[in-house]
């Protein structure tokens, strides 16, 4: 008979203690512990290959030979993006997101659209029924793509042992639960062995797995901290429901950059790449408005124009409001606090709303001119030319910074037809003969102001 014993985890970040206690020692968060049943049962893994045990035995890093990745390349243009250039043969990839929000998908998507390479979905929340009325939802079928309802991951390693497929994909990893413990499907250590385990499986058999995860009330995936720094990659899926965009974002790749991001439109044929973001991130209307700013961002390595928008007008009562979508609040009141102190402009008593169009945050310092001037005009109920864009820094001392990337946000705004564009000075190495938009290169927030609105 097997040797059960029970044992407390925290549920913020994985730690064990043999005993409940208040606080974790290790996150500083209170209430978190909880008892688990824990099994010490003898445990076999998959017998998917003949492995050898071996000694391994320290080796000079000059002596390590340099491979390239060899990557599955997908149709999927904004997925193979924030992979890196594409999925890498034995990775584990963590893939998280609302409930409702196209997961499960998106998933299916990459799936079918991938015929050359056999994909197993794993499927613990769907009937086979449902998962096939997605796909003919979709509109896409593929002889390769083989559908498993099952949670039990014993019998998962014996169907992969049989099928040998290229691609796993398991929805979702809170449902799996492994004989070798005897705590409920969902516990911190049940999601910390099932993810183990497919790690061991993805690496010694070089097959590609990935995993679809439980996000909690904070927006952070469900299970241990420790389940992101197992996996190789972390992929965050982020929207409004309400809204027909979806937003991929890396939050961690070890084979690739972790700032890339990916736009997708959810239509009822499924969720469609967006190749232009600037398209549905413009307001298209002729008629200027004030208030509103055009920025250009960077977003891993693509740059993009953005419009922001300010709202400015007199508190009605009595405490002036700062809201924010999409931007950080805290530098939204370090900003306006420049604007008092080093411009003169009285807005604390004022109301500000600041908005970042399409439902995106972004946290690229480079839109600080564009918030600023889109909020003085707003206050000063003037427009902007629709013809410039800004890209620039604000300093506390209200100089204009130079960001990084400059050259390839300039190219961006003169291929989508802007006739001017706004930097700071300090940016090294941009002449004006380089580019046939007018770069007007500014070093104070006083000459931007002068640019823009003249003398009023």
């Amino acid at each position: 008979m097997a040797k059960i014993k029970k044992s407390y985890f925290c549920q913020n970040c994985g730690a064990q203690s043999p005993q409940w206690i208040g606080k974790c020692s290790s996150c500083n968060e209170w209430n978190t512990y909880v008892e688990e049943i824990v099994s010490k049962n003898e445990k076999k893994l998959f017998n998917v290959g003949q492995t050898t045990k071996r000694i391994s035995k320290p080796i000079a890093i000059g002596d390590v030979v340099d491979e390239k990745h060899n990557r599955i390349i997908f149709k999927d243009i904004e997925l193979n993006r924030v992979l890196g250039g594409g999925l890498v043969h034995g990775s584990l990839v963590l893939f998280g997101g609302e409930p409702g929000i196209g997961k499960s998908t998106l998933m299916l998507q990459m799936a079918l659209q991938h015929s050359k390479a056999r994909v197993l979905y794993v499927s613990g929340e769907e009937s086979l029924k449902q998962i096939k009325m997605r796909a003919d939802r979709i509109g896409k079928t593929s002889e390769n793509c083989f559908l498993l309802n099952e949670t039990k991951l014993q019998n998962i390693f014996a169907q992969i042992e049989e099928l040998a497929p290229h691609i796993v994909i398991i929805d979702s990893i809170q449902t799996l639960h492994s004989d070798y413990l005897d705590s409920s499907p969902g516990s911190i250590s049940q999601i910390r062995e099932c993810t183990g385990d497919l790690m061991k499986f993805a690496k010694e058999t070089q097959t590609s797995v990935f995993i679809i995860g439980h996000i909690t009330k904070d927006g952070s995936i469900a299970g241990p901290k420790v389940l992101e720094h197992m996996v190789d990659t972390v992929l965050q899926f982020e929207g409004d429901r309400n809204h027909i965009y979806r937003l991929l974002r890396t939050t961690k790749n070890r084979f690739g950059s972790t700032n890339e991001l990916g736009i997708y439109e959810m239509q009822a044929g499924g969720l469609i790449p967006v190749e232009n973001p600037t398209d549905i991130l413009l307001n298209n209307s002729e008629e200027a408005l004030s208030g509103v700013a055009i920025a250009s961002t960077m977003e891993g390595l693509r740059p993009m124009l953005i419009e922001v928008q300010a709202l400015v007008s007199t508190a009605a009562y009595g405490n002036p409001q700062r809201t924010t979508t999409g931007f950080d609040t805290k530098r939204l009141n370090m900003l306006l606090a420049v604007l008092e102190k080093r411009c003169g402009f009285k807005l604390g008593a004022k109301d500000v709303f600041l908005n970042i169009t399409g439902g995106i945050r972004v946290h690229d310092p480079a839109i600080d001119l564009a918030v600023v001037c889109s909020v003085l005009s707003s206050n000063v109920d003037m427009p902007i030319s629709k013809n410039i864009a800004l890209a620039a820094e604000v300093g506390l001392s209200g100089e204009i910074r130079p960001v990084p990337h400059i050259d390839q946000r300039i190219n961006e705004a003169e291929k989508l037809g802007f006739e001017k564009m706004i930097i700071s000075k300090y940016n090294k190495g941009i002449k004006q003969k380089d580019f046939d938009i007018e770069l007007i290169q500014v070093g104070k927030i006083e000459e931007v102001f002068r640019n823009l609105f003249g003398n009023n």
